[in-house]
């Protein structure tokens, strides 16, 4: 949609945007904008509804704006600064349409009447646009027609709304770095890629990253990722990424962040059918929130503690190497895990990284996000994230983050008669029961076997909300949504102050 969005700028704005509530006639700083009247004639036009998002457009004979684009802001009593994203992107795709690559955008009287400070409606305005600006085009070829990509600029005359619009922006940059990532094909995007990629966020952002690979794997006991990956000629490997700010101590207890990165899910042997592997690139789709967050956390967020992620990262294919369900796996910790079925795999490479993380980081927190279970889409569809957290801390700090970032969570249940579902009658467990009762809590317990007791620790299962089937929302476009990348960073946030 753009081919870049920033803040400020020189040259002056010949579009203004303002913003009305339902019901509502232009506040007093909208009059001031309105020096022949255009405007407020604009508003008794049928498409000036006033709902959220709604867009109507003006055309001043005096004044300093050639057009003004009135926003609808919805209603005024119960008006929450989310709704500013959904606004933000319906104003991207005006700009967009009507090529314009700069805009003032004043909504102070707005603001202070429904009492929303002005950098957070800042910030939660730019996110918008960034959102609906990300493209996916680099996989077009000779057979597309090029279309003509502009930057945009985005202008306040409120210093306050202006800075929060560059904190918007550099979180919406996380997501859509979460989003390019997911839309990249797995004969580009494997386990070697995310690496790479995953290195070059950390030189650009000043972040430590490691690889683990080959023999590295071995020593380490990551017997989840050996297995895993091994059918497939693309290795598996755990990336492992730190943030950690000057001012920090050394003994400082890191949150973790843990992402399920299969760039490829077949299903292995227990191989999916019809036509069910389409869509398998994203499987890898919690481990590019984790990227994406990392990368707000470093620009954006830069939170007093440090923060650790870690991406599980393997492709499970078929081949005389693979592994089956019978096998018998003996993970760093000591548990061992009957295999039933080779589709259940994300859980085995979260369990190496969990494993990892209770020994090696000393944890204040480990949240860890995947596209783990269709049960999780069955029980929640795709208007909730799937939590599981026992903690009360680390679940407040995760349900107040979603609130900011409007990446909804629902708490289900985690009690041990669902633990004892996962028990084998020849190993310490299963990694899936053939009894579907209660399938996305099966995932959770499986798990809670490979976290440290007293450890705080949430789950996150994003099957449902990891991409859109078409545009909705803030997303201009379907496919993925970068899920758990402002979300995490907020929770970085809100647990670092």
């Amino acid at each position: 949609m753009f081919a870049s969005v920033m803040v400020g700028g020189r040259g002056a704005c010949k579009v203004l945007v303002v913003g009305v509530f339902k019901g509502e006639g232009l506040d007093k700083a909208g009059r001031e904008h309105d020096a022949d009247g255009a405007i407020a004639a604009a508003l008794h036009r049928g498409e000036a509804t006033g709902e959220a998002g709604a867009l109507v457009e003006a055309f001043p004979s005096k004044g300093a704006f050639e057009r003004v684009i009135v926003a609808g802001l919805g209603e005024k009593k119960g008006f929450e600064v989310g709704r500013l994203r959904l606004i933000g992107s319906s104003v991207a795709k005006r700009l967009s349409a009507i090529k314009e690559t700069a805009c003032m955008v004043d909504f102070a009287g707005a603001m202070r009447a429904a009492r929303v400070k002005a950098r957070e409606a800042g910030s939660s305005f730019a996110e918008g646009v960034g959102l609906a600006s990300w493209m996916s085009e680099e996989f077009r070829g000779s057979a597309t027609t090029k279309k003509e990509v502009l930057p945009l600029r985005l202008r306040s005359e409120d210093k306050d709304f202006e800075g929060g619009m560059e904190v918007g922006l550099l979180s919406a940059a996380g997501a859509n770095e979460a989003r390019t990532v997911s839309n990249t094909p797995p004969n580009i995007c494997t386990p070697a890629w995310i690496a790479d990629r995953a290195k070059k966020l950390g030189r650009d952002l000043g972040m430590k990253v490691r690889v683990f690979e080959g023999a590295e794997l071995e020593k380490e006991r990551f017997a989840g990722l050996i297995n895993v990956g091994k059918a497939s000629e693309n290795a598996p490997c755990m990336v492992r990424m730190e943030y950690r700010p000057a001012k920090a101590s050394k003994d400082a207890r890191p949150l973790v962040l843990i992402g399920k990165t299969m760039t490829y899910d077949s299903g292995g042997l227990s191989l999916k059918v019809n036509n069910g592997m389409k869509g398998m690139k994203r499987d890898k789709d919690g481990g590019c929130a984790v990227l994406g967050a990392m990368r707000v956390i470093a620009t954006a967020i830069k939170p007093d503690r440090p923060v650790v992620a870690l991406l599980a990262c393997a492709e499970n294919a078929v081949s005389d190497e693979a592994y089956r369900p019978d096998d018998i796996l003996t993970f760093r910790n000591g548990v061992t895990v009957e295999v039933t079925n080779t589709d259940a795999e994300g859980r085995l490479v979260l369990a190496d990284a969990l494993c990892w993380a209770c020994e090696k980081e000393n944890p204040a927190a480990i949240i860890d996000i995947a596209t783990l279970t269709g049960g999780v889409v069955v029980a929640l569809g795709k208007v909730y994230a799937g939590m599981w957290c026992d903690d009360n801390a680390l679940r407040g700090a995760i349900e107040k983050a979603a609130t900011t970032t409007g990446e909804r969570v629902w708490r289900l249940p985690h009690h041990d008669e669902y633990r004892e579902m996962m028990k084998s009658p020849i190993a310490d467990i299963l990694n899936s029961n053939p009894n579907r009762e209660a399938h996305p809590i099966q995932g959770a317990a499986f798990l809670s076997y490979f976290v440290t007791p007293g450890v705080p620790w949430a789950h996150l299962d994003i099957a449902g909300v990891h991409e859109v089937a078409a545009p909705a929302g803030p997303f201009a476009v379907a496919g993925p949504t970068g899920f758990g990348a402002r979300l995490l960073a907020a929770v970085a946030g809100g647990l670092a102050n």
